[in-house]
């Protein structure tokens, strides 16, 4: 029985993973969990209304400067925020600002929208995981108190062990594939209190292991082609996602897309 009033328009603020990626459209662009849910909530609303303010590589302050306000102005339905994660996966971080910042942007977005919406992320199971997860658990206790403390919903896909599956989860181990953002989408359409459509939860056929020499050509091919990179940009201050403009920075029309046409890029778009 879905609990939920009409939703008639969304925003969405955050870092690559609400971004979409690495949910790759033919076209070469993202897609993503957030686009996702837009389309499910479009086909059922008559003129819904969607934006994604979310930059890849962007630090909880950076969201909090750049996107918080103009998503309050907004005064959408729904807005989900997920972010503080890129911050917690660099090798130093301060954790109390962390939570500074994530209490300032629920401060603001909470009384400016129908329903705020955060989210436990989900974790690439490996050494990288072992070694952040303290973090990640800091971060996601505060967010269960914002939650509380606000009237916030909180999609805990921290919590599921199929999302931690490495299948799940693109050649950079960052971001998840298209797989992955499907079963993100159906997490937050279940927790908006809509009808379930599938067990998002459910786990994964049982894993055929690679050979060693398979997975030392994956660590190789890994190493040469993201971390290096990513060790790169931290040594000389940049981001991915510098100068690059948010994937829908206006609350526009939204709708179904017909076969063969990238989701709901059809309306209300140049």
């Amino acid at each position: 029985m879905e609990i939920s009033a009409e939703h008639t328009s969304f925003v969405a603020i955050g870092d690559s993973f609400t971004e979409g990626m690495s949910d790759l459209r033919p076209d070469g662009s993202y897609r993503g969990w957030a686009d996702l849910l837009a389309a499910r909530l479009a086909a059922r609303t008559p003129g819904f209304r969607y934006a994604n303010l979310a930059v890849r590589g962007k630090l909880i302050g950076q969201i909090v400067d750049e996107q918080v306000d103009r998503a309050a102005t907004m005064n959408a339905d729904v807005v989900t925020l997920v972010g503080g994660l890129n911050d917690a996966l660099r090798p130093k971080c301060d954790m109390g600002r962390v939570r500074g910042l994530l209490d300032e942007a629920v401060e603001r977005l909470a009384p400016s929208c129908g329903r705020l919406v955060l989210m436990r992320s989900p974790g690439r199971n490996g050494p990288v995981m072992e070694r952040f997860r303290p973090r990640m658990e800091e971060l996601f206790a505060h967010i269960d108190v914002l939650a509380a403390r606000h009237g916030a919903l909180v999609v805990d896909l921290y919590g599921a062990p199929v999302l931690g599956d490495q299948r799940l989860w693109d050649v950079d181990r960052l971001h998840l594939t298209a797989e992955g953002h499907r079963r993100v989408a159906e997490a937050v359409w279940q927790t908006l209190g809509l009808t379930p459509e599938e067990d998002w939860r459910a786990p994964l056929p049982t894993a055929v292991v690679p050979g060693w020499a398979a997975r030392r050509t994956a660590d190789l091919r890994f190493s040469r082609e993201y971390l290096l990179p990513w060790i790169g940009r931290r040594l000389t201050g940049r981001s991915s996602g510098d100068g690059r403009p948010a994937k829908r920075p206006e609350l526009l029309p939204y709708s179904v897309p017909l076969a063969g046409e990238p989701d709901g890029e059809t309306a209300g778009l140049p």
